[in-house]
């Protein structure tokens, strides 16, 4: 499939951090490099201006950061993003931000290609030619509305968990610990808001500070006072509060 060059913009208040990436990009041929801006501002205008496919942008600069950027963008002109920047703490924030990917300075070569292969693929799917439906065939169901998939920062890497995946919840103050199989991932992000992100379908609050995935709820043993206790299929056992006990039966079936 022949797919135009990807015309890209740099941004970055460093001369030098703007020559790093134009020269990581050295190797990549299909990419045309329209324009380098050095703040969110000179940006702004060379988006508009120029109307670039990509952008390997910085997230600390001078005035608007990077992240003011984007938010001020028109969403039907926002080029593909690329994060590109010495301070790893911002990753979840950018992927929140729908960029591409996130690397780190000083710049990688290999971690860097990588980067633009996610680029590459994404640029590809863009242009791809829609596949036609059979004739009388029911049209394509709409995209979930609710969260799919969760980025989850581990030092300096992203850990990408997909939301069938997910055990259970619990809450600690405004992070979460979130248990998939033997592994548990700490979260920056309330019980709260991430709740009202997940299928109610398929997520059920069974205590202030507890949320567990229905389908691997193997049991649900009722103890003293109203309270209950819910097993899942790896023998983890989690207090169902009365709080929440009649929505849980309806959830389950229970009679």
């Amino acid at each position: 499939m022949n797919t135009p060059p990807i015309r890209t913009l740099l941004v970055d208040d460093e001369v030098l951090a703007r020559l790093a990436i134009r020269q990581a990009l050295a190797s990549h041929s299909d990419v045309a490099i329209v324009g380098e801006c050095g703040n969110a501002s000179e940006a702004r205008l060379a988006i508009e201006a120029l109307e670039p496919d990509l952008m390997f942008l910085d997230i600390r600069m001078p005035g608007i950061d990077g992240f003011k950027l984007l938010h001020g963008l028109k969403r039907d002109t926002s080029p593909m993003v690329v994060f590109a920047t010495a301070f790893g703490q911002h990753a979840l924030r950018a992927f929140d931000a729908n960029a591409i990917d996130y690397v780190l300075k000083p710049i990688d070569q290999e971690r860097f290609d990588q980067a633009m292969a996610r680029v590459r693929r994404h640029w590809q799917g863009l242009h791809a030619a829609p596949v036609a439906s059979p004739a009388g065939s029911a049209p394509a169901s709409p995209p979930s509305p609710y969260l799919q998939r969760l980025s989850v920062q581990q030092g300096e890497h992203i850990r990408v968990i997909a939301a069938s995946d997910i055990d259970w919840i619990r809450a600690d103050g405004n992070y979460v610990h979130i248990h998939a199989g033997s592994a548990t991932y700490l979260h920056r992000e309330s019980l709260r808001h991430l709740l009202a992100a997940l299928d109610p379908g398929g997520f059920l609050r069974i205590h202030r500070g507890i949320v567990v995935n229905v389908e691997r709820i193997r049991e649900v043993h009722p103890l003293f006072q109203g309270s209950a206790e819910v097993v899942l299929h790896d023998g983890t056992r989690l207090n169902l509060s009365r709080r929440f006990r009649m929505h849980a039966r309806r959830a389950l079936g229970m009679a």
